[in-house]
């Protein structure tokens, strides 16, 4: 890893609850500057949910000015209308990083779970644990949304260190 510490924020985008995780990376250690989520009211349309969403992040953005954001890389479940509504809350976590300038790198959940626990398929709870472990939590990190942007960000703090040992950049 640089020398220059390094913020990353993770993003699990949703239309009801999107989940943040800010990391700061120092030599070879991660820790933690701020984690949550964004819970738009339920009973506004999702076109105001999203504007909540984006100036949420824009604040976060503007506050702790990460580098690189990771976000969750879309997948399509059997509702197409809720994939595209995911997809939009997606798009405008990326439009929001990129008016500032910040690198936005995707990885899948498979990839963000298996880089914190070493297994893909890792529960949320198992999850939990091994963030709260690698970033030495006193308790472990709530709301699953919040420990899954963690994941995200801790994944691409992992991916960077492995990439920079090969003498590649990510």
């Amino acid at each position: 890893m640089p020398d220059n510490p390094e913020i990353i924020i993770g993003v699990d985008p949703g239309t009801n609850v999107t989940g943040y995780g800010i990391i700061i990376v120092e030599s070879s250690s991660c820790s933690v500057l701020d984690f949550g989520c964004i819970r738009p009211p339920a009973h506004l349309k999702i076109t105001d949910r999203y504007l909540i969403i984006y100036n949420s992040l824009e604040h976060l953005l503007d506050i702790h000015k990460p580098r690189v954001l990771a976000i969750e890389t879309q997948f399509v479940h059997k509702n197409v209308q809720s994939a595209i509504k995911l997809g939009m809350a997606r798009g405008v976590v990326i439009v929001a990083a990129k008016r500032r300038g910040i690198a936005v790198v995707e990885y899948s959940p498979t990839r963000a779970k298996r880089a914190v626990s070493g297994n893909g398929h890792a529960s949320k709870i198992q999850v939990q644990g091994m963030v709260q472990k690698l970033l030495n939590l006193e308790s472990l990190p709530e709301p699953e949304d919040a420990a899954d942007a963690l994941a995200l960000a801790l994944c691409h703090a992992h991916s960077q260190r492995f990439s920079q040992s090969l003498g590649v950049e990510i």
